[in-house]
This record gives C-alpha cells, sequence and structure tokens, in this order.
C-alpha cells in the first residue's frame, strides 16, 4: 500500500512538474512578447519606461527559472533523487515569495506607475512628429483601433509643438473619426482640417486601457492563481516523495 502511495506521488508530481514547465514557458513568452512587440500599447511604454524594461527581464528570468525547475523535478520525481527533490522545493519556495512580493510591490506603487504612464505618453503626444516608425507609429496604431485620442481627451494635442507652432488647423491622423465629415482618412502623421470642429474621438486613451484592464483582469487572475496552486502543490508532493525516498532502495538511482 505504502509503494502505491509513493508511485501515485511520484507520478502527480511529474505531471505537475510538466505543468508547472508549461507555466513558465507562458511567462517567458509573455515577458518577450513585453519586450520585442511592437504593436500595442506595451511598446509606448518599454521604450521610454526603465519601469517595463525591468518587468519584462523579470518575467523572462522567472519564466525560465520556472521551465528549468519543472524539468529537475520531472527528473527528480522519475528517478526519486533526494537532492534534487529538495532543490525543487526551495527553488519552488523561493519563486513563490518572490511572485507574491512583486504582486504587493505592483499594487502599492499602482498609483505612480499610472502617474508615470501618464507622463510617457503626454510627453510623447508633445513631441510627435509622425517620423519615428516604432514609438508614435504604434500609439497611432492604438487611437486607430481604441477609437480614441489622446491620453486623457482629444485636448492633449493642443499641446503638440508643431500643432502649436503651426497657423494651419492640425490634427493627429489616427484620431480620424470616419462616421464625421473631414479630410482623407491617414493612418499617421498630422492632417489639416479647414473648420474648426475637428472630426476625431472625443474619448481618450486612458478610458480605452482602463477598459481593457477590467476586462481581462479575471484572465490575469486567474494564470496567477493556477500558478501560485501548481507550485504549492509541487512543493507539497516534493516534500512527501522526498521524506519516502529515505525508505527506499538507492540501488535503483542513477549514478552520475
Amino acid at each position: 500500500m505504502g509503494k502505491g502511495c509513493i508511485t501515485v506521488t511520484k507520478y502527480f508530481l511529474f505531471l505537475f512538474n510538466l505543468l508547472f514547465f508549461i507555466f513558465g514557458a507562458l511567462i517567458m513568452g509573455f515577458g518577450l512578447w513585453v519586450l520585442f512587440d511592437n504593436q500595442s500599447f506595451i511598446s509606448v511604454l518599454h521604450e521610454s519606461s526603465h519601469t517595463v524594461k525591468v518587468a519584462s527581464y523579470i518575467f523572462i528570468g522567472v519564466g525560465s527559472l520556472s521551465m528549468a525547475m519543472g524539468f529537475f523535478g520531472c527528473i527528480g520525481a522519475i528517478y526519486e533523487i533526494r537532492c534534487l527533490l529538495g532543490l525543487y522545493f526551495t527553488c519552488l519556495l523561493l519563486i513563490l515569495i518572490a511572485q507574491v512580493t512583486a504582486g504587493v510591490l505592483i499594487y502599492f506603487q499602482r498609483d505612480r506607475l499610472k502617474y508615470e504612464m501618464s507622463s510617457i505618453i503626454q510627453g510623447m503626444i508633445i513631441n510627435y512628429t509622425g517620423l519615428n516608425r516604432t514609438t508614435e507609429h504604434t500609439w497611432d496604431y492604438i487611437q486607430k483601433t481604441m477609437k480614441c485620442c489622446g491620453w486623457t481627451g482629444p485636448g492633449n494635442w493642443s499641446e503638440n509643438l508643431l500643432i502649436k507652432n503651426n497657423t494651419q488647423k492640425l490634427y493627429s491622423c489616427s484620431c480620424r473619426n470616419e462616421s464625421l465629415p473631414g479630410s482623407d482618412v491617414k493612418n499617421v502623421g498630422l492632417c489639416e482640417n479647414l473648420s474648426d470642429e475637428l472630426p476625431v474621438y472625443e474619448t481618450g486613451c486612458i478610458t480605452s486601457v482602463e477598459k481593457w484592464l477590467r476586462e481581462n483582469c479575471a484572465v490575469i487572475l486567474g494564470i496567477c492563481v493556477g500558478v501560485a496552486v501548481v507550485e504549492l502543490l509541487g512543493m507539497i508532493l516534493s516534500m512527501c516523495l522526498c521524506k519516502s525516498v529515505v525508505q527506499e532502495d538507492y540501488t535503483k538511482v542513477p549514478k552520475y
């Protein structure tokens, strides 16, 4: 009966390590997306925000470590290698502590992060020329797809240096509301309008971003809780198997 329980524990631990390996790959993939994606809201931030860059490297590091720990956990579970199981438990504990700490810091620093985000976007709008094919064109893509204008509203564009110093009625082309009459529709740059009423969206992009976060909050939270549950189960199973290995026959452990 004891051997049967040990076998079940061993293969359950192998299964959880496999899931942990997959979650690690997802976390690393998310970090790579944050770092290299150039067609989403994130890319506007990571070119100017040191915090976002550091966060992407942390995600990549945690994901890589999680994948390595999942691999070693699988080996330790199948061959019942006690030192690998102990190392696996320790690393899982450290990763879990780091994740909880990061979550707490993000929660208590959320106002600061929001302020930093607002400063970056508004600074980019002020210096917008339409020639930067990374940050500025990504912001144009966001305004176009989210159907918004400016950060808090279209009034942010009145601070743009080119618009302020030009006698023509200029506005951001990607803000163009196609349901309103006006000039030809363009995706990037600044457009001229003959009348005082600009054919632009009235909603600021901060509203669209917050709406996206609210709609996807459950998914993000679910992924975080899922990773934490897998980590806790892995720690419990590794400790149970690690204790049982003391009573096992060590002749079956591979010699390296």
